[in-house]
């Protein structure tokens, strides 16, 4: 079997593993703050915190920026459910927009014009990998003076031109970017997360929030001559990073630029395979950016059954994925009544091949020939 993806981890993380278990420290410690320092380094971004997964990150930033009831937040349907959950955590209304006609990012037309008096902020997702138009994002969230918050759950190691310059997804542009580090994702921690801002009063919320609103860390506390007494300065949660996942981390970090380097030659190569397919859509990368390739998704031709193609190919022994799926679809957003055809159509359209560091040509091979074949048949 062909999986879908495959985590990148060896004897390097394993032995980084093995001395945080033996340190004696195994929860949030010093390898998680090297991990924040480490990441801070690689994005450009002033400040990181790492916390327990991106659906964390992503909750704590509306947290952080006082979203609550009353207030709406823009979002994309077509995103992994936890997008829009994170905005009903905080009593907030999500206000469902578009996808991009020749893409799977948000549309910043439509953007445009779901902004009401009640908008307080835009989650903006760098779906795939591929990075979305943040230039034109960002103007928006500064003219209307609304937040801005980039899920960056799969751009570890993306790329966006600003002004002719290329910088890392993270900086950020927005106000706060959040990361996951789920083993489908091109770094992993096992589970993990991590949120980047230039702001330091949003840094110094993240860090309460993480750790039940505790006013000082454990780190402080264990490492003090005196004795000190914690306070509880405001209703937190418990969703701090482990020592032996930040250690784990600092190891994937250092492999990341052979990771996405392996991986857009990957991507390159199924645009050449796959470039003569009748009514396949390939995906399109912007002049303006560079994706990681965290997925490589294909736009069936509108003769195919979605279904059938991908169980053809699982005969094939070649695992695949739907398309991204669209909130508004699900249960606890059904009511809203969205109607959003082409985040639809890229759901039921759409499909993942299998992307990995570890692909060797030869399986991308059959990847492409089954696909082949499958469309054919």
């Amino acid at each position: 079997m062909i999986p879908i993806a495959l985590p990148l981890l060896g004897a390097q993380e394993a032995e980084a593993a093995r001395a945080a278990v033996l340190s004696g420290w195994v929860s949030q410690g010093p390898e998680v703050a090297a991990f924040e320092r480490d990441f801070s380094a690689l994005v450009g971004a002033p400040h990181a915190c790492a916390v327990s997964n991106c659906t964390a990150a992503l909750h704590m930033a509306l947290k952080a920026l006082d979203i609550g009831p009353g207030d709406e937040v823009i979002a994309p349907s077509h995103s992994f459910i936890a997008t829009v959950n994170c905005i009903r955590y905080c009593g907030a209304k999500p206000v469902f927009v578009d996808i991009e006609p020749d893409g799977y990012n948000i549309d910043p037309a439509r953007v445009g014009e779901a902004i009401t008096p009640r908008t307080r902020a835009i989650i903006a997702v760098h779906q795939m990998g591929m990075p979305c138009d943040l230039a034109a994002l960002a103007e928006l969230s500064r003219r209307h003076g609304i937040a801005l918050v980039e899920d960056a759950a799969c751009a570890a190691g993306s790329q966006i031109r600003f002004d002719g310059t290329w910088e890392p997804i993270g900086r950020p542009r927005g106000d706060i970017a959040c990361f996951s580090f789920h083993p489908r994702k091109v770094i992993t921690t096992g589970e993990g997360g991590m949120l980047t801002t230039r702001d330091p009063a949003l840094d110094e919320k993240f860090r309460l929030l993480r750790q039940h609103g505790m006013s000082v860390p454990d780190t402080v506390r264990h490492g003090a001559k005196q004795v000190i007494i914690e306070d509880y300065l405001i209703v937190g949660y418990n969703y701090r990073m482990t020592d032996i996942q930040a250690a784990i981390g600092r190891g994937q970090l250092a492999r990341l630029p052979e990771l996405v380097a392996r991986r857009r030659a990957l991507a390159a190569r199924y645009g050449k395979l796959l470039a003569d397919l009748d009514g396949l859509h390939l995906p399109r990368e912007p002049d303006w950016a560079r994706s990681n390739w965290q997925s490589f998704c294909v736009r069936l031709p509108d003769r195919a059954d979605q279904r059938d193609i991908m169980q053809k190919l699982l005969d094939r022994g070649v695992a695949s994925r739907r398309g991204i799926m669209c909130a508004h679809r699900e249960a606890p957003y059904a009511q809203d009544g969205a109607r959003l055809p082409l985040s639809e159509r890229a759901q039921d359209r759409a499909i993942l091949l299998p992307l990995y560091a570890q692909m060797s040509e030869s399986d991308q091979d059959r990847v492409a020939e089954a696909l082949m074949d499958a469309l054919r048949s």
